[in-house]
């Protein structure tokens, strides 16, 4: 029994020598929509900024936490009044309507390092909404309406994709994370989807 457990205490002090932790910032360009039954597809241009941690316990596998203010949402042309906005209350017609979802997300991903400069990212995303607008047209032809009552403030995700070690400190980043929750109260499936291109740097 000694010697299982001197051998259990050897392998984790192993362990955490090998063990590093880096911190960092990144920060990128995203293409969000919304999707599911009820919503058109159509993406908007976004953007992300946020920090990072990356905890390397083994050469091969991390654990990389992030706290990340995204611009989220969709848009589209509008064919009917969805959540708040009808163009043809305000003379409008076939006009993009602009879903403005904005979240600080924590996503926790477990990294596989299939080289030393390349990790294949998977792990689940916590999102808290912060700001929810839809505009319908543009300039003066335009009208926002406050969908905060409307969305749900806690929103859940699934993030799948790689990372690229440019140097020992920076790196590239690509990610598509795909919403699980409804993102609006009782207004149909509607869920958030993000393609995310990022840029970073470990201190």
């Amino acid at each position: 029994m000694k010697k299982v457990f001197l051998m259990i205490a050897a392998a984790l002090v192993g362990m955490s020598a090998m063990a590093q932790v880096q911190f960092g910032a990144k920060v990128g360009f995203d293409m969000t929509n919304f999707w599911g039954e009820d919503t058109p597809h159509g993406m908007k241009p976004s953007y992300q900024a946020g920090l990072m941690m990356e905890y390397k316990f083994t050469d091969k596998f991390a654990i990389a936490p992030e706290v990340v203010f995204a611009a989220q949402g969709g848009k589209f042309g509008a064919v009917k009044s969805f959540l708040g906005i009808d163009p043809s209350k305000y003379g409008m017609k076939d006009v993009d309507v602009t879903y403005n979802t904005n979240y600080i997300n924590v996503p926790v991903m477990l990294k596989f390092y299939a080289t030393n400069d390349f990790a294949i990212d998977f792990g689940p995303q916590v999102g808290f909404n912060v700001y929810s607008k839809a505009t319908a047209g543009s300039g003066k032809d335009s009208e926002t309406v406050n969908l905060k009552d409307y969305t749900k403030t806690v929103d859940f995700g699934l993030g799948l994709g790689a990372t690229y070690s440019l140097t020992e400190n920076a790196f590239v980043q690509a990610r598509y994370t795909l919403g699980l929750t409804k993102v609006f109260d009782g207004k149909g499936d509607v869920k958030n989807g993000n393609i995310q291109v990022a840029f970073g740097w470990k201190f």
